[in-house]
């Protein structure tokens, strides 16, 4: 049904033929050919019909030349998001990217695990290639999204120093080494699989396309990663057969794309032009010249708006009344008042669906969803009707200015009935946890776009309270609260709101600082009450400690804890910081405090018994986690830990059955999984060793420290040359894993490649000087290089 639809539109398609033109040739000219391009660049004004012409080029890809196609608009608001997009709607077309989906489902889940995750890591000053990185990510180059007007603000010594730190942390072998990596560069660790994916699904096709509509608001996200793709092997080998197009307001970024000139194809579109709008009314039976001289007048040859008046062709009236706007037209033409009412109506929530639909309009309306579907000015997207802006936003001007009591009713209204769908949604849950259940977090920001909208001065200081959840959540999440202030500034004209909007948004553009700079506004200008402040305060410490700015989380939970000295999630958070840098007794302090305030918790002793294994005090470990485990027999945490001490301890059978009793609880623990797979090497299990690691492997495909300790299994039984080919293949990956070069260098020492392996041990240091086990092995070579091979190359785990 929905094909035979679209053909019956194709078939009324009026005007853009030299952009389709344009289009389907490109498809007759092989990749290899000079004159192809990868690249096309739709780019017009609102209601111009970009987002009309990307369909239709999505229809055309995929019914004429046999494509897999995946549209995205501004609903991605991450390059995760993005990929997500492209994934789920090539499964739609019987293509899954079954590793991919597999990778960011974990991603998914371990980003919030990642929040409380312990990260290692030294104190040291940047390096020259940090500093470098981190002035190139504040301009808005490489890999890491800019920050707008925000860069002159923004220090880039804290962001180098915690790339060097971070770098550090992911060349030793530790508990959180993959989590750290997934959650923090998602795109590093999840591009590769879509692209090799892509290339897999690109083999059995002829073309695939992806198509990037509203790109004036994608293209600060996506610009660096779409280049990446296009210019470099970085992220993996994008498949020649492969079509972008990217359509939005605004010209492409010339700092991202300007030498690519060659490979992008300009399809600048304007309105229609005379012939182009009168054929369009022709085929709509609108041949009266007088009828089409005033759609041609009210419509400005918009596209959108031509189509619109075409549907509904009036006759009466003066076409010279100053009063006539394109909302009274279109409106007068439907005599029904019910229906005028209910068109109107629908236009004050962002999204339609029918529930949100009948809660909208009045009771004698509520059967008319299907009739405003069919109204041409009504679009689709990700599943949900949507008004066409140019026609949206001045239906929602002449409603609140004709009425401001009755905008404010409608507006408070829509936006009880999305808190009571969130109540719903929320059942039992955590307040805590809600802005990261999309079912909950879903109406809220639509909660508060209509209570903004209603009554912009009373809802702006509960909104600025309320998005501390959000940043909490995470980047994606704020940025979808911070854009939802934008949209109700606008449609409210409310310059406080918009402004509060546009701030959070550039604020939180670049992704890496999670929402530490939104916070930093909030706090500094949202008039925060004590309450407030104490929740920002603990929720930046630990964004902050996520990205070893350590010195300021502990400052932030510092602070926190002065307004509020029972606040337990900040004196865990200060434990977190203090275990991460060494500080063990201020970390055990921390934990008693929290102990004084929530006697009695279990959760508490495993984290100290965790802190005295870091600390290496083994048997007090022990002794720690033991009535833990008594107490919970299913703790899979506690167990990993018990078992990670008592391999450190020798007691390596024991070692085994409490790694294994974690993994039977948790199938998918892939930390426990990773420590049975040294435990079973070095019982010389190779085999059972390798097993657990293809374990890992499947769970997480395409983790550097993986590799690395398949490196180890091997070249502890002595299989040197496969040794360094895992190890080769974890530097691929991860050119700056220190640790993956300290053991090839072992490996190649063991093969007599003496010269092979101090170089390895010389880069490892100049990546990480504090890397004391590198040091050592590094002297030990240039003293005599006569000493037995080097041993294990342990780090804090």
């Amino acid at each position: 049904m929905q094909e035979l639809i679209q053909r019956r539109r194709n078939a009324g398609f009026v005007g853009r033929r030299r952009e389709l033109d344009a289009f389907r040739d490109n498809f007759g000219l092989p990749p290899e050919d000079a004159r192809h391009r990868f690249v096309f660049h739709v780019r017009g004004h609102a209601g111009v019909g970009k987002t009309w012409l990307v369909s239709r080029l999505e229809q055309t890809a995929r019914q004429e030349y046999g494509a897999l196609t995946a549209r995205i608009d501004e609903t991605a608001s991450s390059v995760p998001e993005a990929m997500a997009a492209i994934s789920e709607q090539f499964a739609r077309q019987g293509r899954e990217l079954t590793a991919f989906d597999r990778r960011l489902a974990t991603y998914r889940q371990r980003r919030h695990e990642a929040e409380s995750a312990p990260v290692e890591g030294g104190r040291q000053g940047p390096s020259t290639g940090s500093m470098a990185a981190a002035r190139a990510g504040l301009a808005g180059l490489g890999l890491v999204p800019g920050v707008g007007a925000l860069a002159g603000a923004v220090d880039p010594v804290p962001l180098a120093e915690s790339t060097d730190r971070l770098r550090a942390a992911l060349s030793s072998r530790f508990r959180d080494h993959k989590d750290v990596q997934l959650v923090l560069d998602p795109v590093e660790t999840l591009s590769p699989l879509l692209v090799r994916e892509l290339s897999e699904a690109a083999a059995a096709v002829p073309w695939l396309v992806l198509l990037f509509d509203t790109y004036e608001r994608l293209g600060p996200l996506l610009d660096p990663w779409l280049r990446t793709l296009l210019t470099s092997e970085h992220l993996g080998v994008l498949p020649a057969n492969t079509v972008l197009v990217l359509a939005g307001q605004t010209r492409l970024d010339p700092g991202c794309w300007g030498d690519l000139a060659d490979v992008v194809a300009e399809l600048p579109l304007e309105p229609f032009t005379d012939a182009e709008a009168r054929q369009l009314l022709t085929a709509k039976g609108i041949t009266d010249e007088s009828v089409v001289r005033e759609v041609l007048r009210l419509s400005g040859r918009l596209p959108v708006l031509v189509s619109t008046l075409a549907e509904n062709p009036g006759t009466g009236g003066d076409p010279g009344d100053p009063s006539a706007t394109a909302v009274d037209r279109f409106l007068k033409w439907e005599r029904d008042p019910v229906r005028r009412s209910a068109a109107l109506a629908g236009a004050l929530p962002r999204r339609l669906n029918e529930d949100v639909f009948k809660a909208a309009v009045d009771d004698d309306a509520a059967g008319l969803f299907g009739w405003l579907r069919s109204l041409p000015f009504i679009g689709d997207r990700d599943g949900a009707a949507r008004y066409h802006d140019v026609v949206r936003a001045p239906m929602l001007r002449l409603q609140r200015t004709t009425s401001p009591q009755r905008w404010g009713a409608a507006h408070t209204r829509l936006a009880e009935t999305f808190a009571g769908w969130r109540e719903a949604a929320a059942g039992g849950l955590d307040p805590h946890d809600g802005w990261r259940l999309d079912a909950w977090s879903g109406p809220r920001l639509e909660e508060w776009y209509h209570l903004l909208c209603a009554r912009p001065s009373a809802a702006l200081p509960g909104a600025l309270r309320d998005g501390i959840g959000a940043c909490d959540a995470g980047p994606a999440v704020a940025r979808r609260w911070a854009t939802a202030l934008v949209e109700a500034g606008e449609d409210a004209d409310s310059d406080a709101v918009r402004a509060w909007g546009r701030h959070l948004v550039e604020a939180l553009a670049d992704e890496r600082r999670r929402g530490i700079d939104a916070l930093g506004l909030l706090l500094a200008r949202g008039g925060l009450d004590a309450a407030a402040r104490v929740a920002a305060l603990v929720v930046r410490g630990w964004h902050r400690r996520s990205v070893e700015e350590f010195d300021g989380a502990l400052g932030d939970f510092h602070r926190a804890i002065e307004l509020d000295p029972g606040n337990v999630r900040a004196h865990f958070g200060r434990a977190v910081v203090h275990r991460a840098t060494g500080e063990f007794t201020a970390a055990m302090d921390a934990l008693d405090r929290v102990d004084a305030l929530e006697p009695g918790s279990t959760w508490v002793q495993r984290e100290r018994g965790e802190t005295c294994r870091r600390a290496g005090r083994y048997e007090e470990a022990l002794a720690r986690l033991d009535p833990v485990i008594e107490a919970d027999p299913a703790d899979h945490v506690a167990l990993g830990s018990r078992g990670q001490t008592k391999m450190a301890l020798g007691r390596i059978q024991e070692a085994l059955a409490d790694l294994d009793r974690a993994i039977e609880l948790h199938g998918d623990y892939t930390w426990a999984l990773l420590r049975r797979a040294r435990v079973r090497s070095t019982l010389g299990d190779t085999a059972g060793a390798l097993a657990d690691l293809d374990r890992v492997e499947a769970l997480e495909p395409g983790i550097p420290g993986t590799l690395g300790e398949r490196g180890d299994v091997h070249r502890f039984a002595g299989h040197y040359e496969e040794a360094i080919a895992e190890y080769d293949r974890a530097l691929a990956l991860d050119p700056g894993y220190a640790w993956a070069l300290g053991s090839r260098a072992m490996a190649n020492e063991a093969l007599g490649r003496r010269a092979a392996a101090l170089a390895d041990l010389e880069r490892a240091v100049a990546l990480n000087p504090g890397y004391a086990w590198a040091v050592a092995q590094r002297e030990r070579l240039l003293s005599s290089g006569d000493s037995p091979e080097g041993g294990r190359n342990d780090g804090p785990v």
